[in-house]
């Protein structure tokens, strides 16, 4: 007999992939619009939110007895389904731990602990095994993670944690422990070029991102990155998601460069 709730809407991205990994993808009646994992959720499911918006009337009409959703940016959103007596969880983790507790506790809501236990075990080794092969690394690069291009906006914690198992070191630390993005905005390009990234990574929130327009900032001429042509995208779906996806296909691809710029600098 199965437990936990059967109607399920998911406000993001990450709790239909993990649900949909766990085999417990009929509970899910209601999805996000952004949600690309796995690719067949967005053949099955309704879509009936955005990110910071969500078509509350849809969402009723699914008569959902759980939602599910991420972050303080969608607090009014929950508060207006809470208000119309829908049972709502808001998650807000925002590291790599996080990550992984957010797997096991989903799974235990639905009634599938041992199977979410196991899936994020199996996370956690294949993060171990990219810990392992950085460790063989002749070089460690510099990483600048651009979350946003105007304003300037660093990489979340989750995201600079990644790029340090992938064999890099995030060059804005300090930065990364805030989980507002607001608090992530760099005031200009000085404090960027003065701390002489190796590699660019950009992900502008599902914005193209653009190298001929980073290489072509003043003062961007000197930075390393640039003169070695590393400025490279990280697609968001795969790495501003805190979910599975950043923890596979997001830390391997980082890994990826990381790889070949540390062959090309040996």
């Amino acid at each position: 007999m199965s437990h936990g709730p059967r109607r399920i809407v998911c406000l993001t991205e990450e709790p239909t992939e993990v649900l949909y990994a766990l085999g417990e993808q009929d509970r899910i009646v209601g999805i996000s619009g952004f949600t690309v994992r796995p690719p067949r959720a967005r053949k099955e499911k309704p879509k009936v939110s955005a990110f910071t918006s969500a078509k509350i009337d849809e969402i009723l009409k699914l008569q959902p007895d759980f939602v599910v959703g991420f972050s303080d940016i969608q607090a009014d959103i929950a508060a207006e389904l809470v208000r119309r007596g829908v049972e709502v969880w808001i998650s807000n983790h925002r590291s790599v731990d996080g990550i992984l507790d957010y797997v096991r506790r989903l799974g235990a809501l639905v009634g599938a602990a041992a199977a979410a236990n196991e899936y994020a075990d199996g996370l956690r080794r294949g993060l171990d095994a990219v810990v392992a092969e950085a460790a063989t690394l002749p070089r460690r690069p510099k990483v600048y993670f651009e979350e946003w291009d105007e304003p300037r906006i660093s990489g979340i914690q989750w995201v600079a944690e990644l790029v340090r198992i992938a064999g890099g070191d995030d060059i804005f630390p300090e930065l990364a422990a805030q989980s507002l993005a607001k608090y992530r905005i760099l005031a200009n390009d000085d404090e960027i070029i003065a701390r002489a990234p190796d590699i660019v990574f950009g992900s502008w929130c599902g914005k193209k991102f653009r190298p001929d327009k980073v290489a072509a900032r003043p003062g961007w001429q000197h930075v390393p990155a640039v003169r070695g042509g590393a400025l490279h995208e990280i697609k968001s779906p795969i790495i501003l998601q805190p979910g599975p996806a950043a923890l596979t296909e997001g830390v391997r691809e980082m890994a990826a460069h990381i790889r070949a710029w540390a062959r090309a600098a040996s």
